[in-house]
């Protein structure tokens, strides 16, 4: 008869331990932050914006707090339990080891490590008794790590879902340097969401048991756990939308492997560090099968002899109207068959106010638009080409840093400056070398 309004009391006091935490407004921060370095990379390298980092920025944050009540039901039905110095703890190795790579800020890689320092103090029961580290210690020694990975399991459920729903429209198109030294066209689908969580309070510490006997052992109370979830995929063999269909896959194969590990862990607690190494060595796996898998296939976004291929189409635009997809290939504009991206504006300036259009699509198959052109429309239809083989920007393949994503650095490189002038210098005799001024040197430096 008192189950309901204690559980209704526990949610009041969880909602306000996480209005008043730091936890998830550093989340927020974080993600709005991101979104702005996104905007600021596509702004250098295509010259305009495809995303807004206010409206994605509150897309994830709804997002987010959606999913996040599907994972705390799915969490509190199973009895997974944490104490509030098992959040710090997590929180605290969280962002200590997103100061490597951002793509750490995972709650595997956390949950995973704890494990493992549990698994070795285990050995050392007499340790850290006492003072600081002994209030940390003690802490990760009672921390329920099967219940924990099996909530890392249900994260990285989510992490699937919305990457299949948001990661093709979230992806920011980039110039990369290619194989041979050519630049080509790819993609780089990153996202992030804030999970407002929660999960509840290990059975036995002066609270009421649950209605229902759970498999992981959570009493009747619950303490809120913000987390952030997210996705890094880069891609120049594979459209947005098949890359993330396949991150959506490898995800739900990782999550059901963890969830069983755990679950074992949970019944046999020796297998508790397998599940912790597990939840480390396997998502490492996943990322460095995505890179072998890249290096294995051919880039998409070339150009063709004939035509130019569309790298992006921006939203909004006459290229959207018209039906314009990414990796078509745009052979005829006014009639002129394009060999060139500089043609595309040129043949456009041909009649000013109307245009026809002849594009394959990626089955190789014709279609013929027409569209009127207004005042201020796209100089381009709004249409992002493939960049030119021998282009000079090119953005970088490493993956994102925190200190990069505060400090707004993008990546953006200059290419050639150094090779051409290599080649100026083998061809100029050292005798009619021309004699450079400190002045100049130092200009040409600073342009380097």
């Amino acid at each position: 008869m008192n189950v309901l309004p204690e559980l209704l009391t526990s949610w009041g006091t969880a909602v306000l331990h996480l209005l008043i935490q730091p936890y998830y407004y550093i989340a927020i921060l974080f993600i709005a932050l991101y979104y702005r370095r996104q905007v600021a990379l596509e702004r250098k390298l295509i010259h305009v914006k495809l995303h807004s980092w206010g409206p994605e920025t509150w897309r994830t944050v709804w997002t987010g707090g959606l999913m996040g009540l599907v994972v705390s039901l799915t969490a509190v039905a199973l009895g997974v339990s944490v104490t509030y110095t098992a959040v710090a703890c997590i929180w605290v190795v969280s962002l200590v080891l997103m100061l490597f790579r951002v793509r750490y800020l995972c709650f595997a890689y956390a949950i995973g490590a704890l494990g493992i320092v549990q698994f070795v103090l285990s050995f050392f029961p007499g340790t850290l008794q006492s003072g600081a580290a002994g209030t940390v210690a003690g802490a990760v020694r009672d921390m329920d790590i099967p219940a924990l990975l099996a909530l890392a399991a249900l994260l990285h459920v989510a992490e699937a879902l919305l990457a299949r729903w948001q990661g093709p429209r979230l992806a920011t198109p980039l110039f990369l340097a290619g194989k041979r030294g050519k630049v080509v066209g790819g993609y780089q689908l990153q996202a992030f969401w804030p999970l407002p969580l929660f999960v509840l309070i290990p059975a036995g510490t002066g609270i009421g048991e649950l209605p229902w006997h759970p498999l992981l052992g959570g009493g009747l109370g619950l303490v809120s756990l913000p987390v952030i979830i997210g996705f890094s995929e880069m891609t120049q063999g594979m459209l947005p939308g098949r890359k993330a269909a396949r991150t959506f896959g490898r995800l739900l194969v990782y999550s059901a492997v963890l969830l069983g590990l755990s679950l074992l862990a949970d019944l046999w607690s020796p297998l508790t560090v397998v599940a912790a190494l597990a939840a480390i060595l396997l998502h490492e796996g996943l990322s460095w099968y995505s890179a072998l898998e890249e290096r294995s296939l051919s880039p998409v976004f070339v150009h063709p002899p004939a035509g130019r291929k569309v790298l992006a189409v921006l939203q909004g635009s006459p290229a959207q109207e018209l039906g314009i997809l990414p990796g078509e290939i745009l052979l005829k504009v006014n009639g002129v068959l394009l060999t060139s991206a500089a043609q595309l504006h040129e043949a456009l300036r041909m009649n000013p106010a109307f245009c026809k259009l002849e594009v394959q699509n990626r089955e190789g198959e014709s279609k013929y638009l027409q569209r009127a052109i207004y005042a201020g429309d796209h100089h381009q239809l709004g249409i992002i080409l493939v960049p030119d083989p021998d282009g000079g920007i090119t953005a970088e393949t490493k993956p994102s840093s925190i200190f990069s994503i505060i400090g707004m650095r993008t990546g953006i490189r200059q290419r050639g400056v150094q090779g051409d002038r290599l080649g100026r210098a083998k061809k100029t005799p050292p005798a009619e070398a021309k004699q450079t001024s400190p002045a100049e040197a130092k200009q040409e430096s600073a342009g380097v």
